[in-house]
């Protein structure tokens, strides 16, 4: 089981350097359900995974230009201090309560990957700077959602750049690595107060983890991206199924999953076909369907 977790890890990686997040997403439930670890030492060892494929994806970022370090150093900085808040309050919290509160992140990330984001035109004001409270307040809490349950980083953290600095995209990106290094760090400090993890193990993946983001990067812009991001929405929606149905009951898991395929089925004919229920409903209520 742990071989096939490091191989796993690859692909973790690959997805982080393909889509540039969502590492915690597919590690949290690699660490809890492949390798089997306690709910705790899954969130914690995720956090050094994460953190340090970050490092490594924030560097090509870095010498390109697409770092704003005012606005990461600041928000960094707060988020750090609510991430090892949120890493030390995790010890209060039983495990199973992380892993359904992870899940429940999941729901929320796999909605935004496939509702998409704003785009912010790719020449926009790099030196804009947002407001320093709201950078500290949404840093804070971003920072706390991360620690305590090891997720929420790039999903929370590139909408909150770009809506409250103006960041073009790939600012917002490159920005946001930065500071999810830094959350994950601290988050992992704030879980080593009452947590043991197996070093050997999480250095393992971490390295896989790397190989794999290298590996994505190479091959991120040949990918459609608006596939790839609607694919891993909906593998998230089945994976925060598979959590449910572990931790509160096989039924939740069942009746997630079920729905999933549905939404899924409907989706994709909805956009290859023009026999779609949904489309004709919407012609029917549309102003044009009633006028004419």
């Amino acid at each position: 089981m742990i071989t096939l977790a490091i191989v796993l890890a690859v692909f973790v990686g690959v997805s982080l350097g393909l889509i540039g997040g969502g590492g915690s997403i597919l590690t949290v439930p690699l660490l809890a359900y492949v390798a089997g670890m306690e709910a705790k030492q899954a969130i914690a060892t995720s956090l050094l995974v994460v953190g340090t494929t970050s490092v490594v994806g924030s560097i090509s970022h870095a010498r390109a230009g697409r770092v704003q370090w005012r606005t990461a150093l600041l928000f960094g900085a707060t988020a750090m201090a609510g991430a090892y808040g949120g890493g030390y309050l995790a010890k209060f919290i039983p495990g199973g309560a992380l892993l359904i509160g992870f899940a429940v992140m999941m729901v929320a990330t796999a909605f935004a990957m496939l509702r998409g984001r704003k785009n912010t035109a790719a020449g926009g004001d790099q030196s804009r700077r947002p407001p320093l409270l709201q950078i500290a307040s949404v840093g804070l809490a971003v920072g706390t959602v991360t620690g305590l349950i090891g997720a929420g980083g790039g999903f929370l953290l590139v909408p909150a750049l770009v809506l409250l600095g103006g960041l073009p995209m790939p600012i917002a990106v490159g920005t946001s690595l930065v500071i999810i290094a830094m959350n994950s760090f601290a988050g992992l400090l704030g879980y080593l107060s009452s947590v043991r993890i197996d070093w050997a193990l999480g250095l393992a993946l971490t390295a896989a983890a790397v190989v794999g983001a290298l590996i994505g990067a190479r091959f991120a812009g040949k990918i459609n991206p608006e596939t790839l991001r609607k694919g891993f929405g909906w593998f998230v929606l089945g994976m925060a199924s598979l959590i449910l149905g572990e931790e509160v009951h096989p039924a939740v898991g069942i009746t997630g999953a079920a729905l999933t395929v549905v939404a899924g089925a409907m989706t994709f004919a909805c956009t290859h076909y023009a026999a779609c229920p949904l489309r004709r409903l919407t012609r029917r209520s549309s102003p044009k369907a009633a006028a004419a």
